[in-house]
């Protein structure tokens, strides 16, 4: 049996994106943010946490970013994407005229926007941890509306007043499953790697001089965010995901040297990609090419330079 912790409560698009991956035997606890989630699993309590970590339509989850980069390390084993629609739900009998309090998670008010703003002009947004959580509120009457998955609504006995809420409708959001450090899974061919890039000093060019040993190792990046250190005020970190595996040399060979030049680089993973999308390679870029290259160099080592 494994113990899987959530960002809560039940009926989180979470919980949604983690139901696939549950055996019969597994248990889910949710948790009251993404913080006691990954936490869970630093402490032992949980085996393995899934979290979001990135949105079609508002961008990265920070909160993720963040408590990823700091703290124990923390193994990234897997990603999943779900498609997100939100369902706007009162207690039974209110109409969307009675909804004077509005609760949601930020990502789903920056999804909701244009609706919110057209359907219910006056009221005011309540941010809440998650948007379960919003639902949960209704149910106490601290807020009169959510917007949630629709699964809320029958967790918290609330009634749906409008369904497939949202801006943007092919809003997708992005799920890491975390463990605690420990044996990397083999390539699949479409994979994903992702890492902490600690820069020694803020100077002139140095963004440039990390993305220039992807560049000329032809590893293509799929994120790059920059997030501040909380120490000094203007220093950041980059979290940055590329195409490939660890065991990919181009990607192995990029570590080493951002390792070199860096102040610190920490490893989050490398998992199989959830679109199933194939890196961008080209013959200089190929496991092949690298492997030739180094049998070349240790033969113009050994003094052979014939040809």
């Amino acid at each position: 049996m494994s113990v899987y912790s959530y960002l809560g409560p039940a009926g989180t698009f979470t919980e949604a994106a983690l139901i696939p991956l549950l055996k019969a035997e597994d248990k889910s606890v949710p948790a009251v943010n993404v913080t006691a989630a990954l936490d869970a699993v630093r402490s032992g309590t949980a085996d393995y946490a899934i979290v979001p970590i990135e949105n079609s339509v508002e961008g990265v989850v920070a909160r993720t970013l963040d408590e990823l980069a700091s703290g124990a390390p923390l193994l990234i084993i897997g990603e999943s994407i779900l498609s997100v629609s939100f369902a706007l739900m009162v207690k039974p009998g209110m109409k969307i005229s009675d909804i004077k309090r509005l609760a949601t998670h930020p990502h789903a008010e920056a999804q909701c926007r244009e609706y919110i703003a057209k359907k219910i002009p006056g009221a005011e947004v309540i941010m809440t941890a998650s948007t379960a959580a919003g639902a949960e509120a209704v149910a106490k009457g601290e807020a009169d509306g959510a917007l949630a998955a629709a699964v809320a609504a029958k967790n918290f006995d609330l009634e749906i007043i409008a369904e497939d809420v949202g801006d943007k409708q092919a809003a997708v959001t992005r799920f890491v499953t975390v463990s605690r450090p420990g044996k990397i899974a083999a390539p699949t061919g479409s994979d994903r790697t992702s890492l902490v890039v600690f820069i020694a000093a803020d100077h002139s060019g140095a963004l440039l001089e990390i993305l220039t040993e992807f560049a000329v190792r032809g590893v293509n990046l799929t994120f790059i965010q920059s997030r501040p250190n909380g120490v000094e005020l203007g220093q950041y970190h980059f979290i940055i995901d590329v195409e490939g595996h660890i065991e990919d040399a181009r990607v192995g060979d990029t570590l080493k040297a951002l390792y070199r030049i860096c102040a610190d680089v920490r490893f989050l993973g490398s998992y199989a990609r959830a679109d199933k999308v194939l890196p961008t390679l080209n013959k200089a870029t190929e496991d092949k090419a690298f492997d030739t290259a180094e049998t070349w160099l240790k033969r113009i080592r050994s003094g052979d330079i014939k040809k």
